[in-house]
């Protein structure tokens, strides 16, 4: 197998969660697998969810449709939904700010002056290195835009306004499964993976600063309304067990999974 990895990051993201506290919006601690296929989709030149909206509404040609003529997913997932992508965050917790914003336009609200105050909660200097299988030809045709940095959109971490760094791009080639592992390097699925206790006299005697991320990410897209599905996911340096059928690959000195 190949593996096309990269680092990704930025000054800022923020990758809006569907819940909204008033006019705060939260953003999820780490960039997810929908967010990366449409980073991938953008790299590519592949349509999003306006165009989507856009041939929906004026009944045009689209390529994904459903028996019932419902237009199912966006191009770029429609594309790009089978890839495997392993994400390796460079720290645990990326720091949180939220932002205030003044919306001014006449028809932003209903209050006197027409002015709404907007909060979002942005990522501050997120970075990630991001591998892919290249298995097909979706996968050979984002490893040769990646490596030619030939992009035909700007990619960008959840929100327009924040540009994605793409950096350390490598072909890595002959990659196998790791046999013997004690722990993973990049986020996984809670349920493959059971947690192997330390006792106290282990954590004192090796110093061991045990570490655990967890929470639930999109990792795709209902069929019939294109809202997230979700997973719980993980990152941690705890030893671990497999409990599924789930393969770890050794990738630069890295366990890595894909999702």
């Amino acid at each position: 197998m190949e593996v096309i990895k990269f680092n990704l990051g930025g000054r800022f993201a923020f990758f809006k969660k569907p819940e909204v506290n008033s006019y705060l919006y939260f953003t999820y601690g780490n960039i997810h697998r929908v967010a990366l296929l449409g980073i991938f989709g953008a790299v590519l030149g592949y349509k999003g969810y306006n165009q989507m909206d856009f041939l929906k509404r004026y009944n045009k040609d689209f390529k994904e449709i459903g028996e019932k003529g419902e237009y199912q997913y966006p191009e770029f997932y429609s594309k790009l939904k089978h890839l495997k992508i392993a994400i390796t965050p460079m720290e645990v917790n990326i720091n949180k700010k939220v932002q205030v914003f003044n919306n001014s336009v006449g028809y932003a609200s209903k209050e006197q002056g027409g002015n709404l105050i907007v909060k979002e909660q942005w990522l501050e200097n997120p970075s990630w290195d991001i591998y892919v299988a290249i298995e097909d030809e979706e996968g050979k045709k984002l490893a040769k835009a990646l490596l030619g940095r030939n992009f035909v959109y700007i990619p960008y971490l959840g929100k327009n306004d924040h540009l994605a760094d793409i950096t350390k791009v490598n072909l890595i080639k002959d990659i196998g499964e790791a046999n013997e592992f004690s722990n993973i390097n990049s986020l996984f699925l809670k349920d493959d993976f059971q947690f192997i206790e330390y006792d106290e006299f282990d954590t004192l005697e090796d110093d061991i600063n045990i570490f655990k991320y967890e929470e639930k990410l999109p990792m795709g897209l209902e069929e019939q309304t294109n809202k997230y599905e979700f997973k719980t996911l993980i990152f941690t340096n705890n030893n671990l067990k497999k409990v599924n059928e789930v393969r770890v690959y050794r990738v630069q000195n890295k366990n890595i999974v894909f999702i």
